[in-house]
């Protein structure tokens, strides 16, 4: 290649486009990940304590076992759901649940209001929507970290109070878009938060 400003730039332009190439690939190595996770050592000898449990175990049997084992500021029971309706096919599935703690208790009280109407598991269909929308608003920069997560649980707790059923999914995300919006985030159509 010549070394003139045509090369120069040609040069800088292929540059950007492989910088971009690699900003792609690690995006999508992520994933879904928003919350960072929890430092591994926060979950430390828990595994052993799980393993006294019969699994598949539900989430009242794990409350009961480990609940009152310190996670951060709080305790293990204050993420993981109360109910016999909620189970946990392995001591993985529980630390897998609380790597992500802010998405964990918003979980926890939904599952929980929805016990109180229903001796249903919440579907996982549903379940996955719920916590794909607790996501998002945890990725938005514009709405405080945990206040906008806080917010749509709490209307998706009054709605089961009130209509006695779990609001479907894509209520759900309405609402975490109005939330959205409310602080000045533009949601876009093309959104999962965009219904």
């Amino acid at each position: 290649m010549a070394d003139n400003k045509d090369g120069r730039d040609k040069q800088a332009d292929d540059e950007r486009r492989r910088q971009r190439k690699r900003d792609i690939v690690a995006e999508l190595e992520r994933g879904d990940e928003t919350e960072p996770p929890l430092e591994p050592e926060a979950l430390d000898g828990l595994e052993p304590e799980l393993e006294t449990l019969t699994f598949p175990a539900t989430g009242a049997d794990v409350v009961d076992a480990v609940g009152d084992r310190p996670l951060g500021p709080a305790t293990i029971a204050d993420f993981l759901p109360e109910t016999d309706t909620e189970t946990f096919e392995d001591p993985e599935a529980v630390q897998l649940r609380l790597q992500r703690p802010t998405i964990a208790g918003a979980m926890k009280r939904v599952i929980e209001a929805n016990a109180t109407v229903s001796n249903d598991r919440l579907p996982d269909s549903q379940r996955e929507a719920y916590e794909r929308t607790f996501r998002e608003l945890r990725d938005i920069d514009a709405v405080d970290e945990d206040e906008a997560i806080g917010t749509v649980a709490d209307w998706a707790v009054e709605q089961i109070d009130e209509k006695g059923k779990t609001p479907g999914s894509r209520a759900v995300r309405r609402q975490a878009a109005k939330v959205c919006r409310a602080n000045g985030y533009e949601v876009r159509n093309d959104e999962w938060l965009g219904v």
